[in-house]
């Protein structure tokens, strides 16, 4: 038996795993919502689907953490489950356990929803293999912001989002600018064709897991034309000729196809007061849509194609 294991017996205790022990304290720092919150995040919630579901769509929304905790991840669960129950367009429920992801629970879902995970770790290859099986059955999986945060120790899960947090300069108590790469995009339509401003906080992504425009349809990045969103940079030379010299784009938002599925994914999501935009709750939902195969999106790689990218205006 193991010394840990003999402590926790001494002291009365059940010897849960680690990891479990830690989420279920950082699980203590999620906060009820005020009911003025969540009135915030209904009023702002679209009206109607922006596809018609081809069957009844229910999507399993995951959002353990492994390290950092978003305070966010209570508003983002119920954002998306009312805006599922408001459109009509899918179910949502909610999860934080490993275990549900087996082939026979997953039977039951048209998508996967990672609401700010952080650092998974699943547990063993049945449950890898159960998330690439969904997939390959022509299911989605989408992300919010941390979802890019995970499977260190899982190669594939981390090149299906498509991206793997590197930092992020750019912090939730910032406004920053954002371009349109591809304005003309049926997931952009939220943005009415205009690039837009946005107080959240932005990662960048390492360079040796952002698998790129060669794989992914980029749809919303950082708009490095304005003094505002370069002045995190312009504090840190080493990072600022990385990204005026080397030609780094900072990208937002993307989808692909994976293994014969759809995925989703946003950086849009740290700070609670994304879940009451309305262009950012109409982007998720097209998205989402997308994801559970309703609404037809073209997800030809951004370097196979010709754009006109849209900036965003003059600072508000």
């Amino acid at each position: 038996m193991k010394k840990y294991t003999m402590i926790f017996l001494a002291l009365g205790l059940a010897a849960a795993p680690l990891g479990q022990a830690a989420w279920e304290n950082g699980k203590k720092r999620l906060k009820p919502l005020t009911d003025d919150t969540k009135a915030k995040v209904l009023a702002a919630l679209p009206a109607k689907a922006t596809a018609k579901p081809k069957k009844p769509r229910r999507i399993l929304v995951f959002y353990r953490c492994e390290t950092f905790v978003h305070g966010s991840i209570v508003a983002g669960n119920f954002a998306m489950q009312e805006l599922g129950r408001k459109t009509g367009a899918f179910t949502a429920d909610l999860a934080d356990e490993y275990s549900v992801f087996n082939k026979a629970n997953l039977e039951k879902y048209d998508a996967i929803l990672f609401n700010n995970t952080t650092s998974l770790a699943l547990e063993n290859d049945d449950q890898r293999n159960a998330i690439l099986g969904f997939v390959g059955q022509g299911k989605g999986v989408a992300g919010i912001h941390a979802a890019s945060d995970n499977f260190y120790r899982w190669k594939t899960g981390a090149r299906m989002i498509g991206g793997q947090f590197n930092g992020h300069p750019w912090g939730g108590g910032g406004t920053w600018s954002f371009k349109l790469d591809d304005p003309k995009h049926i997931l952009n339509q939220a943005f009415k064709g205009r690039g837009f401003w946005h107080k959240d906080e932005i990662y960048q992504y390492k360079p040796e897991t952002y698998v790129g425009g060669d794989k992914l349809r980029v749809l919303v990045s950082l708009d490095l034309n304005t003094e505002q969103t370069m002045k995190p940079l312009n504090r840190n030379e080493g990072l600022k000729k990385q990204y005026t010299e080397g030609g780094r784009t900072v990208p937002v938002s993307w989808i692909r196809t994976f293994e014969g599925g759809r995925v989703f994914y946003t950086n849009l999501g740290h700070n609670a007061s994304t879940y009451w935009s309305p262009a950012v709750l109409q982007h998720y939902l097209d998205g989402l849509q997308y994801a559970l195969g309703d609404l037809r999106a073209d997800a030809t790689p951004s370097s196979k194609i010709t754009r006109e990218e849209v900036l965003a205006p003059p600072a508000p």
